[in-house]
């Protein structure tokens, strides 16, 4: 049972309501904005909470059980500080969200709808939908070790040990080529072919300084390196625009084992039997079939 105040109570039995809804976001990097679609801006809990946005939220849905509820808000990106390029950039992905029911005559009569966080957010002629998830899609995340043949470290962590700062593990460059999204190509990387592919790019300077995108495929062919990427830049690519890349890894023991000579550290199972052997049927006579080993 959600308490909800004797003031707020008395206010929700009246005959008229003064009520409005308000939204508390946290994005990842602890930035905190307050909004609602009440027509003057409220403050509570330290939050200023700005009205005029064009924030509005739709149907909300609550589960029983761990069925994963939620609902959407929609708005124009202006300049409450919703802006399409930090969404673009990822820092509201996965942000916090808090749900208010508030008395707009009287703040303190309030009440805290529902905790959440961001999902899916499409863009579109200028305005934004959000999906507001409820608390029970982390029981959908994968949480704890995975029994399975590749790694479950990601390279360059605490239980990988590698270090991605040495000269062997990344470098730095400017670019020389670009079209300005997805690709780019500058000189002088000094990596062989395809050693960052599964690595990251991280901006160091230009409009996307600070951010960092995966890399889909390195190419280095003639004293230039070509890096592909998974996702687009924010912002436009530009000549000149410096970046930090380092080595990629597929998390198999074979790659851990021959490039990063990591073997030790590898944080996967590489001997487990796969789907082919648990289905395949028997053949008589067939060695390796007396319950030894079969690695040694």
């Amino acid at each position: 049972m959600r308490p909800i105040s004797q003031n707020l109570s008395a206010h929700l039995a009246g005959g008229a309501t003064n009520l409005c809804h308000c939204w508390r976001l946290v994005r990842r990097d602890g930035a905190a904005f307050g909004f609602t679609d009440h027509d003057r801006d409220l403050a509570f809990g330290g939050t200023i909470y700005a009205a005029r946005t064009g924030l509005e939220a739709a149907e909300v849905t609550a589960e029983l059980g761990f069925a994963v509820g939620g609902g959407e808000v929609s708005g124009a990106l202006v300049s409450a500080g919703l802006t399409e390029d930090d969404i673009a950039s990822g820092l509201y992905d996965d942000a916090g969200v808090e749900t208010w029911l508030v008395n707009w005559s009287n703040v303190d009569e309030r009440l805290l709808l529902d905790v959440g966080s961001i999902g899916e957010i499409r863009r579109a002629d200028g305005g934004f939908v959000a999906e507001v998830r409820g608390l029970m899609h982390r029981f959908d995340e994968e949480r704890g070790r995975l029994f399975r043949a590749t790694c479950a470290a990601d390279l360059g962590d605490a239980r990988c040990g590698i270090d991605l700062s040495s000269s062997r593990h990344s470098a730095t460059g400017a670019v020389a080529a670009t079209d300005g999204a997805l690709t780019l190509a500058a000189s002088g990387i000094g990596f062989a072919d395809g050693w960052c592919t599964a690595g990251q790019l991280t901006w160091t300077s230009g409009d996307n300084a600070g951010l960092s995108v995966e890399i889909k495929v390195h190419r280095a062919t003639g004293g230039t390196d070509t890096f592909d990427l998974w996702q687009r830049a924010p912002q436009p690519i530009r000549i000149g625009d410096t970046f930090r890349v380092t080595a990629g890894c597929d998390k198999t023991h074979g790659t851990c084992r021959a490039k990063f000579r990591n073997a030790v550290n590898f944080r996967g199972f590489p001997h487990m039997p796969g789907n082919d052997f648990i289905i395949r049927m028997p053949q008589q006579g067939e060695p390796g079939l007396d319950g030894g080993s079969f690695f040694r």
